[in-house]
């Protein structure tokens, strides 16, 4: 079993740039892949990026490509998620996810979340 614990968020204007960290502890962090989700009051839980077990492989949603980018230390058992150009429409509780199994942009893809860290972009 792994633990993760959110970090990095704030309050921050539009455009601003914020980097959210995603710590691991409990088993060995380089066997799971981990992704990224949030959600804002009132709305389901929304995919953002994903990555795989050795970092070799990302993906992204739509909304966020080109502007957010997730990375992995598997030494520091961290994983990164750098946003840039924020919007308002952006504000949530961030949230990293980990599975050591399939994993994909479906949040019952993965068995470990973190507490979740919140985020928000004002006008």
């Amino acid at each position: 079993q792994v633990q993760l614990v959110e970090s990095g968020g704030g309050s921050v204007q539009a455009g601003d740039s914020l980097r959210l960290s995603c710590a691991a502890s409990g088993r060995t962090f380089s066997g799971y892949a981990v992704g990224w989700f949030r959600q804002a009051p009132g709305k389901e839980r929304e995919f953002i990026a994903r990555i795989s077990w050795s970092g070799s492989s990302t993906y992204y949603a739509d909304s966020v490509k080109g502007r957010f980018t997730i990375s992995r230390d598997n030494a520091k058992n961290t994983v990164y998620l750098q946003m840039n150009s924020l919007k308002p429409a952006e504000t949530a509780v961030y949230y990293c996810a980990a599975s050591s199994g399939y994993y994909g942009d479906r949040p019952t893809m993965y068995a470990y979340w973190g507490q979740g860290t919140q985020v928000t972009v004002s006008s």
